[in-house]
């Protein structure tokens, strides 16, 4: 399995209403200071995948990583947090305590 793969099927998990970080999702995947590695799978995704929600992991600020690459696909990504009920403060920032996913001791 490739990392990629295991990046995927971690990103899988987070449910519906929670974010994760890009490090979180390194680390839970076993790539410790990978977190760039996740960035790289995370821009690889098909926005239109339903597979895959690459929507919900973002940067350890609480933000979305915008960038020009992505040809709107971070106001897509904004939208469709928040059309899953999370909110944004005026500076366009995630309240980590508040919707960071916290996987539980039956993580795999």
């Amino acid at each position: 399995m490739s990392a990629y793969d295991i990046i995927y099927k971690t990103v899988r998990q987070i449910p519906v209403g929670k974010v994760a970080t890009y490090g979180q999702i390194a680390d839970l995947a076993g790539l410790y200071g990978k977190a760039r590695v996740v960035g790289y799978a995370m821009f690889k995704v098909d926005t239109t995948s339903d597979d895959i929600p690459w929507h919900r992991v973002i940067n350890a600020k609480g933000e979305i990583s915008y960038s020009t690459l992505r040809e709107g696909g971070d106001y897509l990504q904004k939208n469709m947090l928040e059309n899953e009920g999370i909110e944004f403060n005026a500076a366009g920032k995630i309240n980590l305590s508040q919707y960071q996913w916290q996987p539980n001791d039956t993580f795999h």
